[in-house]
């Protein structure tokens, strides 16, 4: 890749707080020691670089495989996940997912629907209830 390719890269990634580094193979071998990244050191041949997120592996795995689309110089072979060592399959397949945010917001808007139907139930019986008793009140006055 040529360096204005490589920081238009590095710009997009920079978007999303993800760090992206050209290392050494005989670094990246020697830092993966003892480490769950230690499983991919048989893919450390030619030029490496590493992708780096802190927060969000999903959109991580998005924004390298959208860019790689764009530039086919870029190739992805395979990535470290959440500690997890991931072919190429495996990060489309993470790329797809929906990003963390959705997937809160996801999970709120459930919660808040199953906390409105068990409100609307309560109340439901409630009413149920009252009317019920109107209806015994009203059968013993007539």
């Amino acid at each position: 890749m040529t360096v204005a390719e490589l920081s238009e890269f590095r710009s997009l990634l920079r978007e999303e707080a993800i760090k992206y580094r050209v290392v050494k193979n005989t670094l990246a071998t020697i830092a993966s020691r003892g480490t769950p990244v230690a499983v991919a050191q048989d893919f450390f041949k030619g030029p490496i670089g590493v992708v780096i997120s802190y927060d969000d592996p999903v959109l991580t795995a998005k924004k390298v495989l959208e860019y790689s689309k764009k530039n086919e110089k870029l190739k992805v072979s395979s990535g470290i996940i959440e500690g997890k060592f991931c072919m190429l399959e495996d990060i489309k397949a993470v790329a797809v997912l929906p990003s963390r945010k959705v997937l809160l917001s996801m999970i709120v808007g459930l919660f808040q629907t199953s906390i409105g139907k068990f409100a609307s139930a309560l109340s439901a019986t409630i009413n149920s209830f009252a009317y019920a008793m109107e209806a015994l009140k009203n059968k013993k006055s007539s």
